[in-house]
């Protein structure tokens, strides 16, 4: 199937006992058995549910993949990855995370004796020179959150191969219609599914999907054994999500070019950050790496300073100003103050996530009021 027809199809049944076009959303905990351990394939919804089930077919589907993985939120899915490492693990991971990860990683697995070495991927070859025969995970974003800088993901596999080394990808800002990183070499691909897949800021959940049976069933046998599953209902609206993602996608992404063509050109602005403007530092990457440029668009004032950022922010109105991204109303958002307050401020600024810096979500609505609006707030 080509794309458009997957995120509706891909790996998708009728409904067996009634023929329902749409899964059903099955809200209960458990199931008859017609003899003790003989059952239709679901005992116990913790370990499978079948519209979480549904969801997951779909994201194996769309990220061509071997098994899909859904759970209660991205973090709950990255803990599922780490939890494939044993003490004295190394994992070299992308510098400019998302503040929730590098929460997660220093906070709380480094007490369990997992070592994280954050790395600038802008050069690959950095990554080689880190690596340690205890190294068994890299940890790539791309696009990175918020400076939107851009991983060569076959060029870290090929410094992975033959090391017993796991590649995993956070494709929350890509999404499998702009970039798929199995398809590129990566063994795990993760999302946050609140994000792009659901696309209505209506649920949290998050997502990963195995290039491998066997890795597959690894991570499922951690999300049975942990718990972090994604309910049902919850399951049922990313799947609806995921069916006008090509669709959503695609005006994300028109739009996204627009208002950075926009801003790129305003006064008040100093550098605009987004992978579809000839003067992102990785234009060409982007070019061979993506379908498309995506909705997320970063920027920084002339005055570097944190009061006309914040001023700005306050102005917005068809912009909202709140935390997440991706859903189809455009949202904006203060790094510094919000997404990435946990992390150091010293660390944000050796990455240059600076307090005027301000990043942008853009939605589905029409490009025109978008950029009046901007407007209207820088004035």
């Amino acid at each position: 199937m080509n794309f458009n027809t997957k995120v509706i199809h891909g790996g998708q049944h009728h409904e067996s006992a009634t023929g329902s076009v749409n899964v059903p959303v099955f809200l209960t905990s458990t199931f008859a058995q017609k003899s003790p351990g003989v059952h239709s394939g679901y005992e116990y919804s913790r370990a499978a549910n079948p519209t979480r089930q549904a969801l997951e077919d779909s994201l194996a589907s769309i990220e061509n993949g071997a098994r899909g993985l859904a759970f209660g939120s991205g973090l709950a899915a990255i803990d599922c990855v780490l939890k494939l490492l044993n003490p004295g693990d190394e994992v070299v991971a992308v510098d400019d995370l998302y503040g929730g990860t590098y929460r997660m990683f220093t906070r709380l697995f480094e007490k369990y004796q997992l070592k994280f070495t954050f790395v600038n991927f802008d050069d690959v070859s950095k990554i080689a020179d880190v690596i340690t025969d205890k190294t068994k995970l890299i940890w790539v974003e791309t696009p990175t959150n918020p400076l939107m800088k851009l991983v060569d993901i076959k060029a870290v596999v090929e410094i992975a191969k033959g090391k017993d080394i796991l590649v995993a990808v956070d494709n929350t800002f890509a999404t499998p219609y702009i970039q798929r990183p199995i398809d590129l070499g990566a063994d795990i691909v993760m999302h946050s599914a609140t994000k792009y897949l659901g696309g209505h800021s209506d649920v949290i959940a998050g997502a990963l999907i195995a290039k491998d049976a066997e890795l597959g069933e690894k991570l499922h046998f951690i999300q049975f054994a942990s718990g972090g599953i994604l309910g049902p209902h919850d399951s049922y609206l990313v799947l609806r999500g995921i069916k006008t993602l090509a669709l959503r996608m695609q005006r994300h992404s028109d739009n996204g070019l627009a208002v950075a063509q926009y801003l790129e050109k305003h006064p008040a602005v100093d550098k605009v950050i987004y992978p579809g403007l000839e003067s992102h530092p990785q234009y060409d990457l982007a070019k061979s790496q993506m379908k498309e440029s995506g909705g997320m668009v970063s920027f920084t004032f002339k005055s570097g300073k944190k009061e006309d950022a914040v001023k700005f922010l306050e102005r917005v109105k068809v912009f909202t100003l709140a935390e997440s991204l991706g859903g189809v109303e455009s949202l904006a958002n203060h790094p510094a103050l919000m997404t990435h307050a946990s992390i150091p401020a010293d660390k944000r600024e050796e990455l240059g996530i600076t307090d005027d810096l301000v990043r942008l979500s853009v939605g589905i609505e029409d490009a025109e009021d978008l950029i009046a609006d901007l407007e209207r707030a820088f004035s």
